[in-house]
Protein backbone atom coordinates (compact mmCIF):
# COMPACT_ATOMS: atom_id res chain seq x y z
CA UNK A 1 0.00 0.00 0.00
CA UNK A 2 1.25 3.46 -0.71
CA UNK A 3 1.31 5.90 2.26
CA UNK A 4 0.13 9.45 1.93
CA UNK A 5 1.71 11.55 4.89
CA UNK A 6 0.84 14.99 6.29
CA UNK A 7 2.30 17.98 4.71
CA UNK A 8 4.82 20.27 6.40
CA UNK A 9 4.23 22.87 4.35
CA UNK A 10 5.50 26.74 3.80
CA UNK A 11 2.70 28.80 2.36
CA UNK A 12 1.61 32.07 1.59
CA UNK A 13 -0.16 34.40 4.06
CA UNK A 14 -4.08 33.98 2.97
CA UNK A 15 -4.35 38.13 1.83
CA UNK A 16 -1.01 36.94 -0.54
CA UNK A 17 -2.38 33.62 -2.14
CA UNK A 18 -4.05 34.91 -4.95
CA UNK A 19 -0.67 37.00 -5.85
CA UNK A 20 1.54 34.23 -4.92
CA UNK A 21 -0.18 31.73 -6.64
CA UNK A 22 0.82 30.82 -10.46
CA UNK A 23 0.36 28.47 -12.94
CA UNK A 24 3.18 25.59 -13.37
CA UNK A 25 6.40 26.37 -14.91
CA UNK A 26 6.06 23.97 -17.91
CA UNK A 27 2.84 25.56 -19.13
CA UNK A 28 4.46 28.87 -20.64
CA UNK A 29 7.72 30.47 -22.16
CA UNK A 30 10.14 32.65 -20.43
CA UNK A 31 8.29 35.63 -22.57
CA UNK A 32 5.00 34.64 -21.14
CA UNK A 33 5.92 34.46 -18.21
CA UNK A 34 7.45 37.67 -18.09
CA UNK A 35 4.41 39.23 -18.94
CA UNK A 36 2.36 37.55 -15.85
CA UNK A 37 4.01 38.95 -13.39
CA UNK A 38 4.27 42.29 -14.48
CA UNK A 39 3.28 44.55 -11.38
CA UNK A 40 3.30 41.15 -9.42
CA UNK A 41 6.85 40.59 -7.37
CA UNK A 42 4.88 37.98 -5.59
CA UNK A 43 4.22 35.84 -8.12
CA UNK A 44 5.87 32.23 -7.72
CA UNK A 45 6.79 32.05 -11.16
CA UNK A 46 9.85 34.26 -9.70
CA UNK A 47 10.86 31.09 -7.96
CA UNK A 48 9.56 28.87 -10.75
CA UNK A 49 11.03 30.77 -13.44
CA UNK A 50 13.78 32.80 -11.90
CA UNK A 51 15.28 33.29 -15.36
CA UNK A 52 12.56 36.09 -15.43
CA UNK A 53 14.45 38.05 -12.96
CA UNK A 54 17.98 37.88 -14.67
CA UNK A 55 19.75 39.45 -17.84
CA UNK A 56 18.15 38.57 -21.07
CA UNK A 57 19.82 35.89 -22.60
CA UNK A 58 21.13 34.20 -19.53
CA UNK A 59 21.57 30.48 -20.20
CA UNK A 60 17.96 28.85 -18.90
CA UNK A 61 19.97 26.21 -16.91
CA UNK A 62 22.99 28.14 -16.21
CA UNK A 63 23.48 28.21 -11.88
CA UNK A 64 22.80 32.13 -11.39
CA UNK A 65 18.77 30.80 -12.56
CA UNK A 66 18.95 28.22 -9.92
CA UNK A 67 20.76 30.12 -7.15
CA UNK A 68 17.80 32.98 -7.93
CA UNK A 69 15.31 30.79 -7.60
CA UNK A 70 16.47 29.90 -4.52
CA UNK A 71 16.80 33.72 -2.98
CA UNK A 72 13.28 33.81 -4.44
CA UNK A 73 11.57 31.60 -2.22
CA UNK A 74 13.73 32.35 0.72
CA UNK A 75 13.09 36.44 -0.11
CA UNK A 76 8.69 35.24 0.24
CA UNK A 77 9.47 33.91 3.59
CA UNK A 78 11.84 36.49 4.60
CA UNK A 79 9.55 39.30 4.05
CA UNK A 80 6.56 37.68 5.47
CA UNK A 81 4.65 36.70 2.18
CA UNK A 82 4.68 33.06 3.10
CA UNK A 83 4.56 31.75 6.44
CA UNK A 84 6.11 27.81 7.77
CA UNK A 85 3.45 25.78 9.04
CA UNK A 86 6.15 23.80 11.06
CA UNK A 87 3.34 20.97 11.97
CA UNK A 88 2.17 18.72 9.67
CA UNK A 89 -0.89 18.68 8.27
CA UNK A 90 -3.35 17.92 5.68
CA UNK A 91 -5.00 20.38 3.59
CA UNK A 92 -7.91 19.95 1.06
CA UNK A 93 -7.52 21.59 -2.11
CA UNK A 94 -10.55 22.85 -4.81
CA UNK A 95 -10.92 23.69 -7.74
CA UNK A 96 -13.82 24.55 -9.92
CA UNK A 97 -14.13 25.04 -13.60
CA UNK A 98 -17.07 25.77 -15.90
CA UNK A 99 -19.05 24.14 -13.03
CA UNK A 100 -17.12 21.27 -12.86
CA UNK A 101 -15.01 20.54 -8.92
CA UNK A 102 -12.36 18.26 -8.37
CA UNK A 103 -11.49 17.97 -4.85
CA UNK A 104 -7.88 16.43 -3.89
CA UNK A 105 -5.67 16.18 -0.66
CA UNK A 106 -2.81 17.91 -0.06
CA UNK A 107 0.02 15.68 1.57
CA UNK A 108 3.40 14.52 1.06
CA UNK A 109 3.99 11.05 -0.78
CA UNK A 110 6.72 8.90 -0.49
CA UNK A 111 9.79 8.86 -2.63
CA UNK A 112 10.15 4.63 -1.59
CA UNK A 113 6.59 4.35 -3.26
CA UNK A 114 7.56 5.50 -6.38
CA UNK A 115 10.60 3.60 -6.48
CA UNK A 116 8.80 0.91 -6.17
CA UNK A 117 5.84 0.80 -8.23
CA UNK A 118 3.39 1.65 -5.73
CA UNK A 119 2.90 5.62 -7.39
CA UNK A 120 2.67 3.88 -11.08
CA UNK A 121 3.99 6.15 -13.89
CA UNK A 122 2.31 6.08 -17.74
CA UNK A 123 5.04 8.06 -19.44
CA UNK A 124 8.46 7.83 -20.11
CA UNK A 125 10.66 10.58 -19.01
CA UNK A 126 13.52 12.71 -20.68
CA UNK A 127 16.90 13.13 -19.39
CA UNK A 128 16.84 17.11 -20.14
CA UNK A 129 13.89 17.64 -18.37
CA UNK A 130 14.28 15.41 -15.00
CA UNK A 131 18.39 17.63 -14.68
CA UNK A 132 16.24 21.02 -14.62
CA UNK A 133 14.10 19.72 -12.23
CA UNK A 134 16.53 18.08 -9.76
CA UNK A 135 18.99 21.20 -9.54
CA UNK A 136 15.35 23.11 -9.07
CA UNK A 137 14.67 21.02 -6.15
CA UNK A 138 18.41 20.46 -4.63
CA UNK A 139 19.36 24.31 -5.02
CA UNK A 140 16.07 25.60 -3.60
CA UNK A 141 16.31 22.67 -0.97
CA UNK A 142 12.25 22.50 -1.42
CA UNK A 143 9.11 20.53 -3.70
CA UNK A 144 8.22 23.54 -5.52
CA UNK A 145 5.46 22.03 -7.65
CA UNK A 146 2.46 19.39 -6.54
CA UNK A 147 2.40 16.14 -8.31
CA UNK A 148 -0.81 15.70 -9.46
CA UNK A 149 -1.53 11.79 -8.27
CA UNK A 150 -4.89 10.08 -8.26
CA UNK A 151 -6.39 6.79 -6.81
CA UNK A 152 -9.79 4.37 -7.36
CA UNK A 153 -12.08 6.75 -5.07
CA UNK A 154 -13.33 5.04 -2.22
CA UNK A 155 -16.96 6.22 -0.30
CA UNK A 156 -15.05 7.14 3.02
CA UNK A 157 -12.64 9.07 2.12
CA UNK A 158 -14.89 11.19 -0.35
CA UNK A 159 -17.49 11.67 2.28
CA UNK A 160 -15.09 12.48 4.73
CA UNK A 161 -13.86 15.24 2.38
CA UNK A 162 -17.54 16.16 1.70
CA UNK A 163 -18.37 16.74 5.45
CA UNK A 164 -15.20 18.54 6.15
CA UNK A 165 -15.38 21.17 3.68
CA UNK A 166 -19.39 21.78 4.48
CA UNK A 167 -18.65 22.29 7.86
CA UNK A 168 -15.72 24.45 8.37
CA UNK A 169 -14.45 27.90 6.46
CA UNK A 170 -11.51 27.72 3.68
CA UNK A 171 -8.35 29.87 4.80
CA UNK A 172 -8.15 30.50 0.71
CA UNK A 173 -10.72 31.15 -1.73
CA UNK A 174 -10.33 33.71 -5.27
CA UNK A 175 -10.42 33.18 -8.58
CA UNK A 176 -7.40 32.45 -10.97
CA UNK A 177 -8.01 32.53 -14.62
CA UNK A 178 -11.63 32.02 -14.00
CA UNK A 179 -10.72 28.63 -12.19
CA UNK A 180 -12.15 29.46 -8.39
CA UNK A 181 -9.35 27.94 -6.17
CA UNK A 182 -10.40 26.77 -2.55
CA UNK A 183 -8.51 25.35 0.26
CA UNK A 184 -8.72 24.03 3.52
CA UNK A 185 -6.38 23.45 6.59
CA UNK A 186 -7.07 19.99 8.80
CA UNK A 187 -4.78 20.84 11.72
CA UNK A 188 -6.84 18.62 14.03
CA UNK A 189 -4.20 15.97 15.23
CA UNK A 190 -6.99 13.28 15.73
CA UNK A 191 -8.41 14.36 12.09
CA UNK A 192 -5.30 14.06 10.32
CA UNK A 193 -4.98 10.35 12.33
CA UNK A 194 -8.48 9.56 11.03
CA UNK A 195 -7.24 10.46 7.27
CA UNK A 196 -4.01 9.25 7.29
CA UNK A 197 -5.45 5.77 8.45
CA UNK A 198 -7.82 5.59 5.66
CA UNK A 199 -5.48 6.83 2.85
CA UNK A 200 -3.44 4.08 4.13
CA UNK A 201 -5.73 1.55 2.59
CA UNK A 202 -6.31 3.27 -0.70
CA UNK A 203 -3.94 0.85 -2.30
CA UNK A 204 -1.69 2.09 -5.43
CA UNK A 205 -1.54 5.69 -6.35
CA UNK A 206 -1.28 6.76 -9.99
CA UNK A 207 0.72 9.83 -11.42
CA UNK A 208 -1.99 11.73 -13.60
CA UNK A 209 0.07 14.67 -14.40
CA UNK A 210 3.61 15.85 -13.48
CA UNK A 211 5.87 12.70 -14.32
CA UNK A 212 9.16 14.75 -14.69
CA UNK A 213 8.39 16.46 -11.27
CA UNK A 214 8.16 12.89 -9.29
CA UNK A 215 11.20 11.26 -11.17
CA UNK A 216 13.17 14.42 -9.96
CA UNK A 217 11.72 14.55 -6.47
CA UNK A 218 12.66 10.97 -6.05
CA UNK A 219 16.57 11.04 -7.69
CA UNK A 220 16.87 14.37 -5.20
CA UNK A 221 15.93 12.11 -2.30
CA UNK A 222 17.90 9.61 -3.08
CA UNK A 223 21.07 12.02 -3.50
CA UNK A 224 20.32 13.31 0.05
CA UNK A 225 20.42 9.63 1.54
CA UNK A 226 23.56 9.11 -0.12
CA UNK A 227 24.88 12.55 0.79
CA UNK A 228 23.12 11.46 5.02
CA UNK A 229 24.08 7.91 5.15
CA UNK A 230 22.64 7.96 8.80
CA UNK A 231 19.02 8.76 7.72
CA UNK A 232 16.45 7.16 9.21
CA UNK A 233 13.56 7.40 6.76
CA UNK A 234 11.55 10.35 8.61
CA UNK A 235 13.99 13.21 7.19
CA UNK A 236 11.52 15.50 5.07
CA UNK A 237 13.71 14.57 2.03
CA UNK A 238 12.13 11.01 1.66
CA UNK A 239 8.93 12.88 0.56
CA UNK A 240 7.47 14.98 -1.79
CA UNK A 241 4.66 17.25 -2.71
CA UNK A 242 1.37 15.86 -4.17
CA UNK A 243 -1.98 16.22 -4.18
CA UNK A 244 -4.42 13.19 -4.37
CA UNK A 245 -7.69 12.63 -5.82
CA UNK A 246 -10.34 10.31 -6.84
CA UNK A 247 -10.25 8.89 -10.16
CA UNK A 248 -14.22 10.10 -10.43
CA UNK A 249 -13.36 13.66 -9.57
CA UNK A 250 -11.01 14.16 -12.96
CA UNK A 251 -11.17 14.71 -16.54
CA UNK A 252 -8.99 13.70 -19.10
CA UNK A 253 -9.84 16.38 -22.05
CA UNK A 254 -8.76 15.88 -26.01
CA UNK A 255 -4.63 16.19 -26.60
CA UNK A 256 -4.92 17.31 -30.45
CA UNK A 257 -2.59 16.99 -33.52
CA UNK A 258 -1.43 19.41 -35.63
CA UNK A 259 1.40 18.31 -38.74
CA UNK A 260 3.32 20.34 -41.10
CA UNK A 261 2.98 18.63 -44.31
CA UNK A 262 1.31 16.18 -46.09
CA UNK A 263 4.81 14.18 -46.52
CA UNK A 264 5.02 15.27 -50.37
CA UNK A 265 1.50 13.80 -50.82
CA UNK A 266 -1.50 15.50 -52.80
CA UNK A 267 -4.70 15.91 -50.46
CA UNK A 268 -6.29 13.64 -53.11
CA UNK A 269 -3.45 10.83 -52.41
CA UNK A 270 -3.16 11.16 -48.83
CA UNK A 271 -6.98 10.80 -48.60
CA UNK A 272 -6.46 8.06 -50.27
CA UNK A 273 -3.94 6.44 -48.36
CA UNK A 274 -6.39 7.29 -45.04
CA UNK A 275 -8.90 5.09 -46.22
CA UNK A 276 -7.41 1.73 -46.76
CA UNK A 277 -7.27 1.78 -42.46
CA UNK A 278 -10.22 4.36 -42.07
CA UNK A 279 -13.51 5.48 -43.22
CA UNK A 280 -13.77 8.60 -43.75
CA UNK A 281 -16.82 11.01 -44.27
CA UNK A 282 -16.65 14.66 -45.45
CA UNK A 283 -18.47 16.62 -42.78
CA UNK A 284 -21.53 18.70 -44.23
CA UNK A 285 -20.80 22.15 -45.01
CA UNK A 286 -17.41 21.69 -43.61
CA UNK A 287 -18.54 21.86 -40.06
CA UNK A 288 -15.94 21.24 -37.18
CA UNK A 289 -15.83 17.80 -35.96
CA UNK A 290 -15.25 16.79 -32.04
CA UNK A 291 -15.02 13.05 -32.21
CA UNK A 292 -17.80 11.79 -29.00
CA UNK A 293 -16.76 7.93 -28.63
CA UNK A 294 -13.35 6.41 -29.28
CA UNK A 295 -11.88 5.11 -32.96
CA UNK A 296 -12.80 8.23 -34.11
CA UNK A 297 -10.80 11.51 -35.17
CA UNK A 298 -11.43 14.63 -36.85
CA UNK A 299 -9.28 15.75 -39.61
CA UNK A 300 -9.13 18.94 -40.93
CA UNK A 301 -7.64 19.71 -44.11
CA UNK A 302 -8.05 22.98 -46.52
CA UNK A 303 -10.86 24.28 -44.83
CA UNK A 304 -12.98 21.44 -44.79
CA UNK A 305 -13.41 18.80 -41.81
CA UNK A 306 -13.50 14.99 -42.12
CA UNK A 307 -14.82 12.01 -39.65
CA UNK A 308 -12.40 9.32 -39.84
CA UNK A 309 -13.27 5.75 -38.55
CA UNK A 310 -10.97 3.50 -37.57
CA UNK A 311 -11.51 0.40 -39.64
CA UNK A 312 -11.88 -3.37 -38.13
CA UNK A 313 -8.43 -5.50 -37.27
CA UNK A 314 -6.11 -2.16 -37.77
CA UNK A 315 -5.38 -2.37 -33.69
CA UNK A 316 -4.82 -4.96 -31.19
CA UNK A 317 -8.43 -4.31 -28.63
CA UNK A 318 -6.66 -6.42 -26.02
CA UNK A 319 -3.37 -4.49 -25.66
CA UNK A 320 -4.26 -1.41 -23.26
CA UNK A 321 -1.55 0.93 -25.40
CA UNK A 322 -2.33 -0.15 -29.03
CA UNK A 323 -6.24 0.39 -28.56
CA UNK A 324 -5.54 3.51 -27.56
CA UNK A 325 -6.71 6.21 -30.02
CA UNK A 326 -3.20 8.07 -30.01
CA UNK A 327 -1.79 5.01 -30.52
CA UNK A 328 -4.01 3.79 -33.65
CA UNK A 329 -4.01 7.78 -34.87
CA UNK A 330 0.03 7.26 -34.89
CA UNK A 331 0.68 3.87 -35.59
CA UNK A 332 -1.83 3.78 -38.79
CA UNK A 333 -1.50 7.04 -39.64
CA UNK A 334 0.71 9.75 -38.73
CA UNK A 335 4.18 7.18 -38.95
CA UNK A 336 3.31 5.21 -42.02
CA UNK A 337 1.72 7.92 -44.34
CA UNK A 338 3.23 11.01 -42.63
CA UNK A 339 6.49 9.76 -41.59
CA UNK A 340 6.49 10.94 -38.44
CA UNK A 341 7.87 8.38 -36.99
CA UNK A 342 8.65 9.89 -33.38
CA UNK A 343 6.22 12.36 -32.25
CA UNK A 344 8.85 12.91 -29.62
CA UNK A 345 11.61 14.77 -31.48
CA UNK A 346 10.53 15.28 -34.49
CA UNK A 347 9.25 19.56 -35.62
CA UNK A 348 6.94 18.50 -38.03
CA UNK A 349 3.98 17.72 -35.57
CA UNK A 350 3.02 19.89 -32.55
CA UNK A 351 0.06 18.86 -29.92
CA UNK A 352 -2.50 21.37 -29.28
CA UNK A 353 -4.36 20.64 -25.54
CA UNK A 354 -8.38 20.19 -25.80
CA UNK A 355 -8.94 23.40 -23.63
CA UNK A 356 -7.85 25.55 -26.42
CA UNK A 357 -10.55 24.21 -29.05
CA UNK A 358 -11.15 23.45 -32.70
CA UNK A 359 -11.04 26.77 -34.00
CA UNK A 360 -7.30 26.37 -32.43
CA UNK A 361 -6.67 24.03 -34.72
CA UNK A 362 -7.92 25.16 -37.90
CA UNK A 363 -6.22 28.25 -37.40
CA UNK A 364 -2.86 26.28 -37.17
CA UNK A 365 -3.66 24.63 -40.01
CA UNK A 366 -4.49 27.37 -42.05
CA UNK A 367 -1.07 29.42 -40.60
CA UNK A 368 2.20 27.29 -39.77
CA UNK A 369 0.71 23.86 -39.97
CA UNK A 370 -1.43 21.81 -42.75
CA UNK A 371 -3.18 19.78 -41.47
CA UNK A 372 -5.22 18.73 -37.80
CA UNK A 373 -6.70 15.95 -35.95
CA UNK A 374 -9.05 16.22 -33.93
CA UNK A 375 -9.20 13.57 -30.92
CA UNK A 376 -11.40 11.95 -28.09
CA UNK A 377 -10.14 12.03 -25.06
CA UNK A 378 -7.79 8.90 -23.06
CA UNK A 379 -9.70 7.85 -20.36
CA UNK A 380 -9.09 7.05 -16.61
CA UNK A 381 -9.40 3.64 -16.90
CA UNK A 382 -6.92 3.96 -20.02
CA UNK A 383 -4.59 5.13 -18.07
CA UNK A 384 -4.84 3.09 -15.14
CA UNK A 385 -4.99 0.03 -17.04
CA UNK A 386 -1.66 0.86 -18.66
CA UNK A 387 -0.32 1.64 -15.73
CA UNK A 388 -1.48 -1.52 -14.16
CA UNK A 389 0.25 -3.30 -16.77
CA UNK A 390 3.99 -1.78 -16.42
CA UNK A 391 3.64 0.12 -19.85
CA UNK A 392 3.30 3.85 -21.13
CA UNK A 393 1.63 5.71 -22.90
CA UNK A 394 2.62 7.27 -26.29
CA UNK A 395 3.52 10.73 -26.00
CA UNK A 396 1.01 13.39 -25.45
CA UNK A 397 -1.88 11.10 -24.69
CA UNK A 398 -3.45 13.30 -21.99
CA UNK A 399 -4.51 16.94 -20.74
CA UNK A 400 -5.81 17.24 -17.56
CA UNK A 401 -7.87 21.07 -16.56
CA UNK A 402 -7.39 22.85 -14.51
CA UNK A 403 -3.75 22.74 -13.84
CA UNK A 404 -2.84 23.05 -9.90
CA UNK A 405 -1.41 26.36 -9.27
CA UNK A 406 2.09 26.79 -7.96
CA UNK A 407 2.61 28.40 -4.75
CA UNK A 408 0.27 27.30 -2.52
CA UNK A 409 2.04 24.97 -0.74
CA UNK A 410 6.04 24.73 -0.51
CA UNK A 411 7.64 21.60 0.83
CA UNK A 412 10.90 21.86 2.61
CA UNK A 413 13.57 18.87 1.91
CA UNK A 414 14.68 19.59 5.62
Amino acid sequence: MAVFKPLKAIRPKPEYADKVAALPYDVMNSEEAKEMVKGNPYSFLHVDKAEIDLPEGTYLYSDEVYQKAKENLEKLVTDGICIDDNDAKYYIYRQIMNGRAQTGIVGAASIDDYIEGRIKRHEFTRADKEEDRIRHIDTCDANTGPIFLTYRQKDNISDFIKSYCDNNSPIYDFVSDGVQQTVWEISSKDLISDLEEMLSNVGDYYIADGHHRCASAAKVGMKRREENPDFNGSEEFNLFLAVLFADSDLEIMDYNRVIKDLNGLSAEEFLNKISEKFEVEKQTACEPFKPSEKHTFGLYMEKCWYKLTAKDGIFDESDPVDRLDVSILQNNLISPILGITDPRTDKRIDFVGGIRGLKELEKRAESDMKIAFSMFPTTLDDLMSIADAGKVMPPKSTWFEPKLLSGLFIHKLK
